[in-house]
């Protein structure tokens, strides 16, 4: 973990990039899940841990390759390594949410009871309740 501290307007930034997020085209490697919670990082504290992969793929299968390059097994790897785990029970509203989504892993951002995430349906929310872990943002 790198000790990011959010910002003291953290709240409407955070709200403003929901907004932004929510009319912007799900696209791999642009606005897709696993740079979702790396972009609510960005807007909440202004570090984006996902910059240097932003732009770089166009597929899961090309951003998993990018990210095994960088040194890390997927996306929920490179989120872990750069925000502490908590649990779920602790979570605050702006943490990152680790969800099951089937077999495999999603990121998503807490709002409450529920967690946001992005789909190629466009943005969705879960229950909290849904949530592995939780990462300190």
């Amino acid at each position: 973990m790198t000790g990011i501290a959010r910002l003291p307007d953290w709240r409407q930034r955070l709200q403003t990039y929901i907004q932004d997020v929510s009319r912007t085209p799900f696209e791999e490697g642009v606005n897709d899940c696993a740079l979702f919670l790396a972009g609510g990082v960005a807007a909440m504290t202004g570090v984006d841990y996902g910059a240097p992969f932003r732009g770089r793929y166009t597929t899961i299968r090309g951003g998993l390759r990018v990210l095994r390059r960088a040194g890390f097994e997927d996306h929920v790897a490179l989120a872990q390594h750069h925000l502490a785990a908590k649990p779920v029970a602790f979570a605050n509203v702006g943490d990152g949410a680790i969800v099951l989504s089937g077999n495999e892993r999603a990121l998503g951002i807490v709002q409450g009871p529920n967690v946001f995430v992005l789909r190629p349906e466009g943005l969705g929310h879960v229950p909290l309740a849904a949530a592995h872990s939780v990462l300190v943002v």
